[in-house]
């Protein structure tokens, strides 16, 4: 079987299980479902943080679940959301200076493993409490959560095919040498359309399809930093992929990579903007 073969099969299933998650179950089980999601991932982290020892990989996967416990009591008070929102959209301002770094020096230099851990906390847990946020929100949060899913996979796919096909020149060499300017151009272009139609099938206008747009680009250059991100930490601890779980797609981390920043922001976005979608 080819390995583009698998990787479609893969994400298919991925797929099916995800939409059966978000429409069939209610916010509190969905969170419980995508907090099992979070938690591999964890496992996944701990040993890009340089905790390879079984024992430790387990600490910190109890420790990432006691911070997501943590973030749901917070989000039920007034501010909460916005809290974990801010400290999200911080992190993901001092990950572009990483990878700027990186792709500059080739390296981050070798930091202490809990300062390593602590980033995947910053990485996971708002990724976590966005999603719940957008599920949980009325009557439309099904369709906000099945949008962003659909608006990141569409800028992947589309970002891989075009760069497969016209990428010429590298977006981050040192970081992730197989992504391309091109590649994110087309996944762009790509996101304009899907944002555009979905925009203008909800009855938006005028300056609220401006906005609406605007939000989706930025959610879209966000997933690319995400990805990036992830391509980082796993460069500096010498792995090509965060796991094996996934046939084709490696791990859980390289499979929601792209989602971690994309949903803080998004999320964030429609709160903030008052766009009615």
């Amino acid at each position: 079987m080819s390995a583009l073969r698998q990787r479609v099969i893969t994400a298919a299933v991925l797929g099916s299980l995800a939409l059966c998650a978000i429409i069939v179950l209610s916010t509190p089980y969905f969170s419980l479902v995508l907090g099992v999601v979070i938690l591999a991932g964890a496992w996944e982290w701990a040993a890009l943080a340089g905790w390879g020892a079984p024992y430790q990989r387990a600490l910190y996967v109890l420790a990432l679940a006691l911070g997501l416990l943590g973030a749901w009591v917070l989000m039920q008070g007034p501010v909460g959301f916005r809290v974990i929102m801010g400290v999200g959209l911080l992190w993901w301002l001092i990950a572009l200076v990483l990878v700027w770094r990186y792709q500059s020096r080739g390296t981050l230099g070798h930091g202490p493993r809990l300062w390593r851990g602590g980033a995947g906390w910053l990485v996971m847990i708002p990724a976590w409490a966005s999603l719940v946020a957008l599920h949980g929100a009325g009557e439309q949060g099904v369709y906000r959560v099945l949008f962003l899913l659909a608006l990141i996979a569409g800028a992947d796919i589309t970002a891989f095919f075009v760069g497969r096909r016209w990428g010429r020149t590298r977006l981050a060499s040192r970081v992730s040498p197989g992504k391309s300017w091109e590649g994110v151009a087309g996944a762009l272009a790509a996101v304009f359309v899907l944002a555009g139609a979905a925009g203008t099938l909800a009855g938006l206008g005028g300056s609220n399809l401006a906005i609406f747009l605007g939000l989706c680009l930025l959610t879209a250059l966000a997933s690319v930093l995400g990805d990036l991100t992830e391509s980082l930490f796993k460069r500096e601890a010498g792995l090509k992929d965060s796991g094996h779980l996934l046939p084709g797609h490696g791990g859980v981390l390289d499979r929601i990579d792209s989602l971690t920043a994309a949903a803080p922001l998004f999320a964030l976005g429609i709160r903030w903007l008052g766009v009615q979608t």
